[in-house]
């Protein structure tokens, strides 16, 4: 419990970091202090780049030798100094004292393993790994442990790791965006299991997340963090209640929530990333084209439109006829040698229409068959019986929740772009691929030179509007989103889904919309489809289902949506931590 000991679990004083790739110095920390006292729930938050997940490998000690660290400061972890420690004694804390979580729990896990000897390794002991992932609240836990991570869904996987971190009782659980792949309800289950641990044992939590909503619910403190530095850290509800430092205020008025307006675009930071090591993005010295207070942070208390979109949406014209009807569609995925053949059903007689011009999410729990109904409309996957049709004209293309693992690493955009346009465009000269090329990377609101960049050298939210860039440059009927913006910070993300609003009104495309994020559904859809197990449990308006749902699961969806009103009551947190 909160202040049952002295001595903090972590104390980090004056770090600063410093990597180098690709011939470019960037300062990644600069100057932080942190405290961490047992038991205690800390919030990183801040935006994509801020430094959040590059101070929480440096507290682990995992600093990427490839990226040739420099670093200065300290990092205490429980009595370890984690920067200037022999790498033996670095692991031997490692191993007694964290658990780590980290985003992608796809590079975490040993591919060529069973989930069952993966937790054996650290278990030893099948009854006590069954046990755990029954506590992560995995789905017939007893055959996931036979199962290899890619034959699980990402937040089933997502629910593996933190099994894994929490397997040894470790004295801080260091959680890297831990529920971004979840859906509300698994996402409610796993934030409740850590709290839960935390009360049991004690342990202290560092929870990086760009979620503030998951922030508000379950940390006792929240550091705040822009462009290296922890600009602002206190309390949780005086964060929320009556934060100091304009960066805070724009990240909680860029965030949205079921009474955000719909008929309006979103507020967004400025999302163009800053020089490796100049003046921090939204600063006076910095050339962004965006109108910036004298604090450096642009005001999006102003009510100024977003810049390059309309102070109020235009309304969306919906045309005569079905852009995709689905018709009782099943999909059972089959496993096994033939005499021990397993069958596992993900859609079970769905049926969907989306009207030409018509946007549709589709809301529900990992494992519902969501992606799956996505890929069949997309003809990447066959249907076991059912009937798809696609209006005539373009085939439907797919924006991916990776967006990073969808782009080909060894090319650079500008080829891939022209690549789409040569396999669907004839007739077209080199030249004029390329002013389209240009033009493409425009309309989603990047620079000319992105076009030379290759996607390990763009940001979460750059990649995010090249996929998107990518499946518009030859417009499609339909524009297929699977959680595009589940792993992107709450600016970038109100500038994906102002993207895709604008695109779909310029471009007449029918938007199909896979998202755990019921916010984000209602900003997006004109209906919204709740599927359960396969089915489609729920079918109607927008602000019909988010304000009077008629089906118990849709209501337990909008019940579990992370915020302070599911805070717990909590032990007080220790006095004198500071960050």
């Amino acid at each position: 419990m909160p202040g049952t000991a002295t001595a903090p679990v972590l104390r980090v004083d004056g770090l600063d970091v410093r990597l180098t790739r690709d011939g470019e110095t960037v300062h990644a920390v600069r100057g932080v202090d942190l405290t961490v006292e047992r038991g205690e729930v800390v919030g990183l938050v801040g935006g994509s780049g801020s430094g959040k997940s590059i101070l929480g490998l440096s507290v682990m000690g995992l600093l990427p030798a490839s990226a040739r660290p420099v670093v200065s400061g300290s990092v205490d972890l429980a009595g370890t100094d984690m920067i200037g420690a022999p790498d033996a004694a670095r692991r031997a804390a490692r191993r007694q004292h964290v658990g780590a979580v980290f985003q992608d729990p796809m590079t975490s896990l040993d591919p060529t393993m069973t989930i069952g000897r993966q937790l054996g390794e650290v278990t030893r002991d099948r009854a006590h790994a069954l046990s755990l992932l029954e506590d992560v609240g995995i789905p017939r836990a007893a055959d996931r442990l036979k199962a290899y991570p890619h034959q699980l869904s990402g937040g089933l996987r997502q629910r593996v790791m933190i099994a894994l971190a929490v397997a040894r009782r470790p004295s801080l659980i260091l959680a890297d965006e831990p529920t971004t792949a979840l859906d509300v309800t698994v996402q409610a289950q796993i934030l409740d299991l850590l709290l839960t641990l935390r009360e049991d044992i004690g342990c202290s939590i560092v929870f990086v997340t760009h979620d503030l909503g998951v922030a508000a619910q379950v940390c006792d403190r929240i550091a705040v963090m822009q462009q290296g530095r922890v600009v602002e850290s206190a309390a949780v509800d005086e964060v929320f209640g009556n934060p100091t430092h304009a960066y805070t205020k724009n990240l909680l008025r860029s965030r949205i929530d079921l009474r955000t307006p719909r008929d309006r675009p979103l507020a967004a930071m400025p999302v163009t990333p800053p020089a490796p090591d100049g003046p921090p993005a939204g600063s006076p010295a910095a050339e962004d084209d965006v109108a910036v207070g004298a604090d450096g942070v642009l005001d999006l208390a102003s009510g100024a439109p977003t810049p390059g979109l309309p102070a109020v949406w235009p309304p969306v014209v919906l045309r005569d006829g079905a852009a995709v009807t689905v018709r009782d569609v099943h999909r059972v995925f089959r496993s096994g040698p033939p005499w021990r053949r397993r069958e596992l059903p993900a859609l079970r007689g769905v049926d969907l229409e989306v009207r030409a011009g018509e946007a549709v999410a589709l809301v529900g729990e990992s494992g519902c068959g969501k992606s799956t109904l996505l890929r069949v409309v997309a003809g990447l996957e066959t249907t076991t019986s059912g009937e798809v049709v696609v209006a005539a004209g373009a085939a439907p293309q797919m924006v991916f929740q990776d967006a990073g693992a969808s782009l080909t690493p060894w090319l650079r955009v500008g080829t891939m772009l022209d690549e789409r346009l040569q396999a669907h465009v004839t007739g077209m000269s080199r030249a004029e691929r390329s002013d389209r090329v240009l033009d493409a990377l425009r309309t989603v609101g990047l620079p000319p030179e992105t076009a030379r960049a290759r996607g390990d050298q763009l940001s979460g939210g750059q990649r995010q509007r090249v996929a998107l860039a990518r499946a518009v440059i030859v417009p499609p009927t339909v524009l297929l989103c699977d959680e595009p913006t589940s792993a992107l910070d709450v600016s970038l993300a109100a500038t994906v889904l102002n993207l895709i609003g604008r695109l779909r009104r310029e471009l007449g495309m029918s938007v199909l919309f896979v998202t755990h994020d019921l916010a984000a559904a209602r900003i997006v859809a004109d209906r919204v489809a709740v599927m359960r197990e396969g089915r489609i449990v729920e079918v109607g308006a927008t602000d019909d289902v988010c304000e009077r749902p008629q089906h118990e699961y849709t209501r337990t969806l909008l019940g579990a949506i992370p915020g302070p009103q599911h805070r717990r009551d909590r032990v007080a947190t220790p006095t004198g931590a500071t960050a």
